[in-house]
């Protein structure tokens, strides 16, 4: 209970031996700073199931990243309709293209790796693609230190996908993370340090409502003819009743009596106690900063580094979500390419960004001006393919 520390012991503990470093040892510890687990696991508990901070930013990145419109292309046209289009379209029975890239980019920002499994179907193409939890998957180090196979486990099932023969079942896309040599380093445990000291200020936040959102205080006893102290029976019923009628958010305001000498002396917050929200909007504005979403767009308050929100907007595309599009894209279209044997691109259309509409127009309005420039040449500065020798001789007369 609250008050416990208080209550006094009704006999007095016996002498017993003692070592002479024991209250050296207990100083040392009583001071030191506890961090949550930086496993997976655990971070994704913190950090984006227990945190809105961090939840928020994750399902921003996410979602925004999924919703991008893609497009399929080689050296020659941009692909209208195409097999590999038709997979990514429906990728399995239970989700849609955006709900499987939703969870690709999610487990990529939550640890930092990203599996997903292709699912044979006729003549070698995948029939199906699966994002495997990245939590379950352990890789296999071979002699030379590349991978050689892929542990899936769950519970007490393991499934092996081996490489070497074929295109690899298993398309790994990770971070970057400058000591690993087979993992990524995901924001989340970048944010680590940041998703504790919020989530505290949040426990301290809420400790302080359930003292009725008052800070603490005293009971002086001015006692009668020389009296030091309370008997024990008053002072267990002042306890008792302390407790009962006193705190709680649900007995906030209610009045107090005393008698018989008793005191209310409130105590007033600390200055560290007064910066605990300032320390909490900073810890809130680095976790944002680590996955790449500026501020404004979470509502945390402070300095604006955006003149507006469709500044913050624009750089939130440019600066997060089209990197780590084109990257897992990158990776996905060279890998689904391996089945059929085209040299393919998938890419995101940046023409179908609605944030970067205002960029893509000066853009095209900059190249279409260029007189000095090729039809083939202003095309290949738009990421578009090239024309046929026909169909530009057409445009020409």
């Amino acid at each position: 209970m609250v008050f416990d520390f208080l209550k006094r012991g009704s006999t007095d503990a016996p002498e017993t031996k003692a070592s002479a470093a024991g209250p050296v040892i207990a100083y040392h510890g009583s001071g030191r700073v506890v961090w949550s687990p930086r496993d997976s696991v655990s971070l994704m508990k913190t950090g984006f199931s227990g945190n809105p901070v961090g939840f928020r930013s994750v399902k921003l990145i996410a979602e925004a990243a999924a919703a991008l419109p893609l497009v399929l292309q080689d050296a020659e046209r941009r692909y209208e309709e195409h097999p590999l289009l038709d997979l990514l379209q429906r990728p399995n029975q239970a989700q849609v293209r955006a709900e499987l890239f939703e969870a690709l980019f999610g487990q990529l920002l939550l640890t930092g790796n990203g599996y997903l499994e292709a699912v044979g179907g006729e003549s070698g193409a995948p029939g199906e693609l699966h994002v495997l939890r990245s939590d379950r998957m352990n890789l296999v180090p071979g002699a030379d230190g590349w991978p050689v196979a892929y542990d899936y486990t769950v519970g007490a099932r393991k499934h092996r996908f081996h490489l070497g023969d074929g295109v690899s079942p298993v398309c790994h896309i990770k971070l970057f993370h400058p000591q690993d040599d087979h993992y990524g380093l995901s924001p989340l445990q970048a944010a680590a340090a940041s998703i504790d000291v919020h989530n505290a200020a949040s426990h301290w936040s809420k400790a302080l409502l359930d003292n009725a959102a008052r800070p603490s205080g005293a009971i002086v006893y001015n006692g009668a003819d020389g009296q030091a102290q309370l008997s024990a029976d008053q002072y267990d019923r002042l306890l008792n009743e302390m407790e009962r009628y006193h705190v709680g958010a649900r007995n906030a305001g209610r009045p107090m009596l005393l008698e018989g000498g008793l005191d209310w002396k409130p105590m007033g917050f600390s200055p560290s106690d007064m910066e605990f929200q300032s320390s909490k909007e900073n810890a809130a504005r680095d976790i944002a900063t680590a996955f790449g979403v500026p501020p404004m767009l979470l509502g945390i308050p402070g300095d604006a580094t955006y003149a507006n929100y469709q500044e913050a907007n624009r750089a939130f595309y440019r600066l997060t979500v089209l990197p780590l599009v084109s990257k897992v894209t990158a990776s996905v279209g060279h890998w689904l390419s391996e089945f059929s044997g085209e040299a393919v691109t998938l890419k995101p259309d940046l023409d179908q960004v609605p944030a970067l509409a205002v960029e893509r127009d000066q853009q095209w309005k900059r190249v279409a001006e260029a007189d000095f420039l090729s039809k083939d040449e202003k095309r290949a500065l738009l990421g578009l393919p090239k024309l046929s020798d026909g169909a530009e001789e057409g445009q020409e007369e």
